[in-house]
């Protein structure tokens, strides 16, 4: 794909939290953007790192050992079998790029577990 893909027009499509779309790939990866409000899950990601990538308003990711605080405009790489946990206390609209076929909720499953690969 060689147009433009504008990340708001992307987000107007959708409204629930913790559901990624995949909005474009690169190779073997996929940009997701992902609306999150709350708490989400511990999980780790045993076979690929990730990145986060604040677009508007603010996170943190708790990590076993500490809490790291995001706002826009600012990412983090989560290595590869390191536990989280992402949340917000008021709506947060992210970027994500993993490597396709990557589960959001890794391999601890539950509730909060989303359909893998929807594009938008």
């Amino acid at each position: 794909m060689n147009t433009p893909i504008n990340l708001q027009s992307k987000f107007e499509l959708f409204t629930e939290h913790w559901s990624p779309k995949v909005i474009a790939e690169l190779n073997d990866y996929q940009f997701k953007l992902v609306k999150i409000e709350g708490q989400f899950t511990w999980h780790e990601h045993n076979k690929t790192d990730e990145v986060f990538l604040v677009i508007e308003g603010s996170m943190g990711i708790e990590f076993k050992d500490r809490t790291v605080a995001l706002k826009k405009g600012e990412m983090i790489v989560i290595k590869k079998g390191e536990q989280h946990k992402p949340f917000a206390f008021e709506e947060c609209k992210v970027l994500i790029v993993e490597p396709r076929g990557v589960i959001n909720t890794g391999d601890s499953g539950g509730d909060l577990t989303s359909e893998n690969d929807v594009w938008i």
